[in-house]
């Protein structure tokens, strides 16, 4: 039992206890009685969420076990206070049939410590283009297909895609990048690049193909789900969208939130894809956070070797890690600090928007299946990549102070991790 923390329950929190049995929750009230044998977890002084959802990780297994494997990734998820993953196809092999497919699903009955739903691949080989994968064999066992780390290049490609997506009853994920945009650059086409010499990422090579694909996405009836979202025109694309009708949701990712282009170092930890962007957008994510038309916050955890990430910012490779770190400087700068967002607003961005968009069972209700995460509102200390589980160390956060911690993850009644 859990007993005396401040539970979330129908968008607020009361003071309950929580019943946990056969990995299911029984029963949440003010003042339970504990049935002989039960063991008595006290968090009188805690919040207890439904489990955190990541519907972008990148795991790394099978094929790049040297960067992470899904042992190391789903510990650093429960650590984090992510009670389920939604693991991305780039893999050796890629998730295009159902055979490729078996072997990351071995992987994961082996070694996940939190439950790892995988996609499916857009392309076969997840190339962004030439034929595309075994849909109707792959959905029974995908959350959703995407090619994230590729954009669909073809616009002809991807309304197939999405013609036959549909039929499945699942939903195309797109990583959105016009590859005839991208000129070399390494950042984001703005202040720090010229300051600095560096080639820049324009944010039109992620919008052009965003509104690519909601044109696609209303003609076709595909749902549609935009991964981590970084521009000011994408934001507006999508909002507008949305008020359209159009079955599309988005999400966008910590960094984005919280720095700018002029935050940057010259150091690889700053470097992913898209890359961060001026103030003008992180403001505007905030506020697509705040009216709904930004659904969901992730990690895009991509874990790489200190190696290929430590050649700076034009020669490391794009990615970073998240997992352990992407609630405590969300609660310490948006929720306790700036009071951007409230902490019922951070649960729905975090675990109840990325449950029902991607259909995944759990939270604190009777009936359900006991996915908790338990937070810690008062505890302070320093985000260590060299602390973390993930064999990934490139963290843009890497000596940030924050108040606010994950102090156990539970899924399936069973504790992933507890400190």
């Amino acid at each position: 039992m859990l007993r005396g923390g401040q539970v979330y329950q129908d968008g607020a929190f009361i003071v309950a206890d929580v019943a946990v049995r056969k990995g299911l929750v029984e029963a949440v009230s003010p003042q339970l009685t504990p049935r002989p044998g039960d063991q008595i977890l006290d968090f009188s002084n805690c919040y207890l969420l439904p489990g955190f959802v990541d519907v972008h990780v990148h795991l790394r297994e099978p094929g790049f076990f040297y960067k992470e494997t899904i042992e190391t990734g789903t510990r650093a998820a429960a650590r984090g206070g992510y009670a389920a993953v939604c693991a991305m196809p780039n893999l050796q092999p890629a998730p295009d049939c159902l055979k490729n497919l078996k072997v990351e699903l071995r992987a994961i009955k082996k070694s996940a410590r939190v439950p790892v739903y995988p996609y499916g691949a857009i392309t076969v080989g997840q190339r962004g283009g030439g034929a595309l994968a075994d849909f109707t064999a792959l959905a029974p066992y995908v959350c959703a297909f995407s090619d994230d780390g590729r954009g669909v290049q073809s616009e002809e490609l991807m309304e197939l895609a999405m013609r036959a997506v549909k039929k499945t009853g699942k939903m195309i994920v797109a990583h959105c990048e016009d590859e005839g945009l991208l000129r070399g650059g390494c950042i984001h086409d703005g202040p720090y690049a010229r300051l600095h010499g560096h080639a820049g990422i324009c944010s039109e090579s992620e919008t052009a193909q965003v509104k690519r694909d909601l044109r696609l996405a209303a003609k076709t009836g595909c749902p549609y789900h935009v991964c981590h979202v970084s521009a000011k025109e994408t934001v507006q694309a999508i909002r507008e969208a949305k008020r359209a009708g159009v079955n599309v949701t988005c999400e966008t990712a910590p960094h984005y939130l919280l720095l700018t282009d002029m935050d940057l170092q010259e150091d690889g930890r700053f470097k992913m894809n898209p890359p961060i962007r001026e103030a003008a957008d992180r403001d505007a994510l905030l506020e697509g956070l705040l009216d709904g038309t930004i659904d969901m916050i992730v990690t895009d955890h991509a874990p790489h070797t200190q190696e290929e990430k430590s050649k700076g910012l034009e020669g490391s490779l794009m990615g970073v890690v998240g997992l352990e770190c992407a609630f405590r400087v969300l609660y310490d700068r948006l929720v306790r600090s700036q009071k951007v967002l409230t902490l019922e607003k951070l649960t729905a961005l975090m675990s109840l928007n990325p449950r029902r968009r991607f259909g995944i069972e759990g939270g604190i209700e009777a009936g359900r299946r006991a996915d908790i995460t338990v937070i810690d509102p008062d505890k302070t200390g320093i985000i260590d990549p060299e602390a973390f589980f993930s064999l990934g160390r490139a963290t843009p956060f890497a000596g940030w102070k924050t108040t606010g911690d994950v102090t156990m993850t539970m899924t399936g009644g069973a504790v992933a991790w507890q400190a």
